[in-house]
């Protein structure tokens, strides 16, 4: 519950991040927008308590940042290495990175409709990876860390609408979910939180320079 300070309540704010859909929106309106991760929480953090409560003092719990890498892949392992050795390393930050999935089904020919799961040429593996896990690891954490009397508000940076049914328990349970949103992406997870913060009119403020 929020914390009394004297006589100004200090409410505390966990910032939870979907790294992929945030980084894809991100470059859908500028590519290589470079993002400061430093910056990003407590910034998001400040702007979402002041849609619950501008009297308040903040007491930012820190950012949690989910992504998946492709085992396989090199250019993956280096986003990987990145994740845990410098990002997870930044003030606040605690990064969790999930290894895809290989897709069961390789992909079907348009004329005999016939499934390819290696390359005739090559032999080489022709399924593509899947993200696996990323927003149930998002859910449990959100849930969990609430169960344990984490924090007041979260804000999720997120547009996938398979976080309502967690936005609305965590209503029940008196948390205020912030949606920090790139619209019109992201519109029914929008409509169940308590409120709303467009990224894009504030990104100016976490760009790296």
């Amino acid at each position: 519950m929020p914390i009394n300070v004297g006589e100004q309540l200090r409410i505390r704010v966990m910032v939870f991040v979907d790294f992929w859909n945030f980084q894809l929106m991100v470059n859908d309106l500028e590519r290589g927008f470079p993002v400061d991760w430093k910056k990003l929480g407590p910034i998001i953090a400040r702007i979402a308590l002041k849609l619950v409560d501008a009297e308040s003092q903040l007491s930012y719990q820190g950012m949690n940042v989910y992504g998946s890498f492709d085992p396989s892949s090199k250019k993956d392992e280096s986003f990987r290495r990145w994740a845990t050795n410098s990002l997870d390393k930044f003030p606040g930050v605690q990064a969790t990175m999930i290894p895809r999935q290989r897709q069961r089904k390789g992909p079907v020919c348009p004329v005999c409709h016939e499934e390819m799961l290696q390359c005739n040429k090559c032999a080489s593996d022709m399924r593509g990876t899947e993200e696996k896990g990323v927003d149930t690891r998002i859910a449990t954490d959100m849930i969990k860390l609430a169960w344990v009397d984490n924090y007041d508000v979260a804000v999720l940076i997120s547009s996938d609408k398979d976080f309502v049914p967690v936005v609305d328990f965590l209503s029940t349970r008196g948390i205020k979910t912030i949606h920090a949103a790139f619209p019109p992406q992201g519109s029914m997870l929008s409509q169940h939180c308590w409120g709303n913060i467009s990224v894009p009119n504030v990104m100016e403020q976490f760009r790296r320079v």
